[in-house]
């Protein structure tokens, strides 16, 4: 009997972030596999929009809540408003973050704490809340954290202490949710990613020197295109993948490497 390995059909999958860039892209990436989206950000008229496109494009269900993923209360309330809209969530892309850029003698508490708060501790507090209000209760669940090269690597560059710091912490706590909640059914993995343009991103990358660092150090010598990451998301978050739990997945273009 065949299988189709990366059906999502039926599936329900909350993605932050997901107003623009990688997170809207990972987000068609799951509809396109039949998936029922739930977009999450901070700007409501951005992830209305997205919704509809889904809804109209992939002819899949998708839905809207606004989340800031710093603030306890509304990650609560953003994950018991799909719980009670699907009654259950079976896929997490933890993919909402910033990225402070400065040399490390001039970064500031603020930009520090601020880095930790966003990319780190909202990253646990959604994967925290999905497996308290679904994931547990369930025994299953497909948790992707988007973390960075930068969390594995360091880099010559660009200053951004706070940003390698920070993914660096979303790494191992990938490690340490995947080894507490594997024996309740839940997956937890994280996709590195190399050099995408984002809205966060587009003036470093386009930045002449930079483009040349580029050229000597990423083996691909090129920048990460759109929808690179999108089979990356769809084989973590697939039911078949069940024994994959802890791992990272560079995408890179070789840049971690060498």
């Amino acid at each position: 009997m065949s299988k189709d390995y990366f059906d999502l059909s039926g599936r329900v999958a909350i993605v932050t972030g997901c107003s623009t860039g990688l997170g809207v892209q990972m987000a068609k990436a799951l509809a396109n596999q039949g998936a029922k989206i739930v977009a999450l950000a901070r700007r409501q008229e951005k992830i209305d929009a997205v919704a509809k496109e889904i809804q109209d494009e992939y002819g899949v269900e998708a839905i809207a809540i606004r989340c800031d993923i710093t603030d306890t209360k509304m990650v609560q309330d953003a994950v018991k408003k799909t719980m009670d809209h699907f009654g259950r969530i079976d896929i997490l892309i933890n993919n909402a973050g910033t990225g402070a850029v400065a040399p490390a003698e001039d970064i500031t508490d603020e930009q520090f704490e601020n880095e930790m708060n966003v990319d780190l501790f909202g990253t646990f507090k959604m994967a925290r809340e999905v497996a308290k209000q679904a994931m547990l209760k369930q025994k299953y669940g497909r948790i992707i954290n988007i973390a960075s090269m930068y969390g594995l690597v360091g880099n010559k560059v660009a200053g951004s202490s706070p940003y390698h710091a920070a993914k660096g912490g979303v790494v191992n706590l990938t490690r340490a949710l995947a080894a507490e909640w594997s024996k309740s059914g839940i997956t937890v993995n994280a996709i590195c990613p190399g050099y995408f343009y984002t809205p966060l991103t587009k003036e470093t990358l386009d930045m002449p020197s930079f483009k040349a660092y580029a050229d000597t150090v990423i083996p691909a010598e090129r920048y990460g295109e759109e929808g690179e990451l999108d089979t990356a998301a769809i084989f973590l978050a697939s039911e078949h993948s069940a024994y994959v739990t802890g791992i990272m997945v560079p995408v890179d273009g070789g840049y971690t490497t060498v």
